[in-house]
């Protein structure tokens, strides 16, 4: 007698992120064994990383040298410049060229030979902080220039060559230079080169220590309180607007921090890389204390092993949170692997779910004040956006737990396996299963279609290929779609576009350039006018032009804000052999378009007893 073919549904797979930690059979079925250049979507659903772009087209004076930092200075009236170091030099950086600051302190030049600096803002002004260098400041009212920090008009005292600052409560912070690690100095209030008298001071903490002797390697701010990391250990003091009368609230030993650019403040926690594993620290206002969430216990032996191999210094190790995408990513450049921890909610035992990417490898990060994500690589600055590594594709890949199909002594014979898939287009998804544990994998390939695009799922509303538009020569300069269509505006232009032409685009605007959409007219009016920065100012325009214009929105977040905004595919391939313990894998190579796993569906057939 035929077997009846069973059913066995996983409605939300992945939705739980990697957990390489456990048992592969304890796991839920939420989990992932391999979740590589994936993210936990805003809906629960695995899916693929975005890729990044290259902003700059020339290398310039960084030449084959990587971007050792990225800062963004923050002026009062809401005026940014990306500041960026590497190849021994300081450079700003306007989102399409990188310029070299050049010394006009008045003396000796100084000379930089490393790109390990910790920068801050104050009052209008950058820092660069390195341990065994004089602390450099830039102006932007001095343009593309860069100075000592001793060298500014009312220097007082002596900057420290510290390798770690922070800019909080009005003032820098400073701490671990080559001949002190326990004691954090302070600027005076506002004035970064002011390191004696006024409210200036410092703060010896050798004594302090409850763990043992240790050293400075970090330092965060967050809601009036001081932390400062040691390697073992952590000091928590109190009422730090005000050093005088600051004082120590807590002192949480056995774990420390051991990079400093791991250090993110993510509004409502600061997350840190630990010995053991990334944490975080969260007041609990109504008990007075800070206790910790290990993020990282489902990954916990695989992160720390590619841990161990990085510098001692913790050098190669940076990390950022991304407000708009809602991940702190922690990179590791000797291992060549990024972790990516979803915030947007916490497991129930407090840890959150990772991913990991393997092919971006950046050598720095910046989470910019538009929320752009910047990436920093061997000669350029790049953008996280879109669904490919600078045009080219990646893989991603996603493989399940090794779960038996109902009864663990009995066979299952494979006869189809299903996935429900938004998003891609014209590409194929590699599936893959395998049995009791074996690396030996079947394959078949399935196929999605040619599909477009659409946001509010209506195909006429935009173009994802791009919108025909003519540019008026004004100030300001108004955009108009050829077809009578409208754009995007309202909450909707945190959204970036670009532009392409068969000519030239007049003066003012560049190909290559993310822009803001601005003052978009009512549906139907088919105008705009657009902005280089979120909320700035519209461009004006000048000189002529030629060809025709086209304008592409480059950000997917309106589509998968309000709707899915494309079709959902069911695809199926028929599977083969038999046994107790299944594991199944789905791969794809992104080239353009995103793809997300929404529903897993396995059909077996009963075998025999063992």
């Amino acid at each position: 007698m035929s077997q009846t073919i069973q059913v066995f549904t996983t409605a939300a797979p992945g939705f739980f992120g990697l957990n390489t930690q456990d048992s592969p059979l304890d796991l839920a079925a939420g989990f992932a064994l391999v979740a590589n250049n994936c993210v936990i979507d805003q809906y629960g659903r695995i899916g693929s990383r975005k890729g990044y772009s290259y902003l700059n087209s020339s290398t310039g004076d960084l030449g084959s040298n990587s971007v050792g930092s990225l800062h963004e200075l923050v002026q009062s009236d809401g005026t940014t410049t990306v500041l960026a170091t590497g190849n021994n030099k300081l450079f700003t950086f306007d989102g399409s060229a990188l310029a070299t600051l050049t010394y006009d302190g008045g003396g000796t030049a100084p000379t930089i030979t490393a790109n390990n600096w910790h920068c801050a803002s104050l009052n209008g002004i950058a820092y660069f902080f390195q341990s065994g260098y004089d602390p450099l400041l830039y102006d932007p009212a001095r343009n593309t220039k860069f100075r000592r920090v001793s060298e500014q008009s009312g220097y007082v005292a002596t900057a420290p060559q510290a390798n770690i600052v922070l800019s909080a409560y009005g003032r820098l912070w400073a701490a671990n230079t080559s001949t002190n690690k326990t004691t954090v100095y302070f600027s005076d209030l506002t004035a970064g080169h002011v390191w004696t008298g006024g409210t200036a001071g410092s703060l010896d903490v050798s004594r302090v220590w409850g763990y043992g002797s240790d050293e400075i390697t970090g330092l965060a701010s967050h809601n009036g309180y001081l932390f400062i990391f040691g390697k073992k250990q952590i000091l928590v003091y109190q009422n730090a607007s005000t050093p005088s009368t600051m004082s120590l609230s807590d002192t949480i030993i056995g774990t420390g921090c051991l990079a400093r650019d791991s250090i993110s403040n993510i509004g409502t926690d600061v997350i840190f890389l630990s010995n053991t594993g990334v944490r975080s620290l969260l007041r609990t206002v109504s008990e007075k204390s800070l206790p910790f969430r290990d993020l990282s216990k489902n990954v916990r032996n695989d992160l720390m092993t590619a841990v161990a191999s990085e510098s001692s210094d913790g050098s190669s190790i940076k990390a950022t949170f991304s407000e708009r995408n809602a991940f702190y990513l922690l990179v590791l450049q000797s291992s060549k692997q990024v972790y990516c921890f979803d915030t947007r909610g916490r497991l129930e035992d407090g840890s959150s779910r990772v991913t990991t990417w393997d092919s971006i490898e950046p050598t720095a990060l910046l989470a910019r004040r538009n929320s752009d994500l910047l990436i920093g690589k061997t000669g350029y600055i790049a953008k996280y956006t879109n669904y490919q590594d600078n045009t080219s594709p990646y893989r991603m890949q996603y493989y399940t737990n090794h779960a038996d199909l109902g009864n663990p002594s009995q066979t299952s014979i494979l006869k189809q396996l299903s996935i429900v898939v938004v998003g891609g287009s014209n590409q194929y998804v590699t599936f893959k299963w395998a049995f009791d544990f074996s690396s030996n994998y079947l394959s078949v390939d399935g196929y999605i279609p040619t599909q477009g695009e659409s946001y509010y799922n209506v195909g006429s509303y935009d173009n994802p290929n791009g919108q025909a538009i003519t540019i008026s020569i004004a100030s300001p300069a108004v955009i108009t779609a050829t077809d009578g269509s409208y754009f995007l505006t309202g909450t909707l232009s945190t959204d970036t576009v670009r532009l392409t032409t068969t000519g030239s685009l007049p003066t003012g605007l560049s190909t290559g350039t993310d822009y803001y959409i601005i003052n978009a007219a009512s549906p139907g009016a088919g105008t705009c006018r657009l902005s280089s920065t979120l909320g700035g100012s519209a461009i004006n325009t000048s000189g002529s032009q030629s060809g025709t214009h086209t304008l592409t929105h480059t950000s997917p977040s309106v589509a998968t804000q309000y709707s899915d905004g494309v079709a959902l595919q069911t695809l199926s391939v028929s599977a083969s052999g038999a046994g107790k313990i299944v594991q199944t894998g789905y791969e794809a190579d992104i080239n353009g378009s995103g793809l997300s796993i929404q529903k897993i569906e396995i059909k077996a057939k009963n075998g025999k007893y063992s």
